[in-house]
């Protein structure tokens, strides 16, 4: 990438798969992005990128690549595969771009308690980063095992698809009220499910949405 293609892309602004920083400023929040990518599709941080599109980039970008990487070194568990290079967009400034690749390892998360390996996990939603809900973290570890899923279709699931031809989208509480079973039942129904391709998770920082896999182009 040169600094031409760097201008066109951050033309296109903030998406699922681009993330603008101006600095390394506050780094364990900046691996939240860079967690959210590998537990999505992938993508570029670009760090010396303004949100209003500008590119004034990194003056020391030295200093703030070594704080960046020692972060995603110290903060995300498991570890993350990423490279890493700069381009000049004016004397003495760079702009720091960081290509994140779809993890097989998922879940990735964020360290926030170091005695007891406590984290939280993260997906990237449009062009933003959230945490994700306990259905999407279990989606992200089936998805790992890459394994057949096999399920019974009974009342309950077909409450389910009823209410998805009518509705066209479900939650889990939605779920759990329609089909008169406890939440538990009806997030690993739900869940098993996605695993097994016949519907599809919508994650969303207020809760999740499930719909029918063939929605989806």
């Amino acid at each position: 990438m040169d600094l031409k293609e760097l201008k066109a892309l951050v033309k296109k602004g903030e998406g699922l798969h681009l993330e603008f920083k101006f600095k390394a400023t506050h780094p364990e929040k900046i691996v939240r992005e860079i967690v959210a990518f590998a537990n999505t599709e992938g993508g570029l941080l670009l760090v010396g990128v303004g949100d209003d599109k500008s590119i004034p980039g990194l003056k020391f970008a030295d200093e703030d690549e070594y704080i960046l990487t020692r972060a995603i070194e110290k903060y995300c568990k498991p570890a993350i595969s990423y490279t890493l290079r700069r381009i000049m967009v004016q004397p003495e400034r760079e702009v720091l771009i960081l290509a994140i690749a779809a993890s097989v390892q998922k879940p990735h998360s964020v360290i926030y308690d170091f005695e007891n390996n406590l984290g939280k996990v993260y997906v990237r939603v449009k062009d933003r980063s959230v945490q994700a809900s306990k259905e999407m973290r279990e989606v992200l570890k089936g998805e790992r095992k890459a394994r057949n899923i096999r399920f019974t279709y009974g009342d309950k699931e077909r409450t389910l698809m009823q209410h998805l031809a009518v509705k066209g989208m479900i939650t889990v509480d939605e779920f759990s009220k329609a089909a008169q079973i406890p939440r538990a039942i009806a997030s690993r129904t739900l869940v098993l499910l996605v695993l097994a391709n016949v519907l599809k998770i919508l994650p969303n920082e207020v809760q999740d949405y499930f719909i029918a896999s063939t929605e989806v182009a």
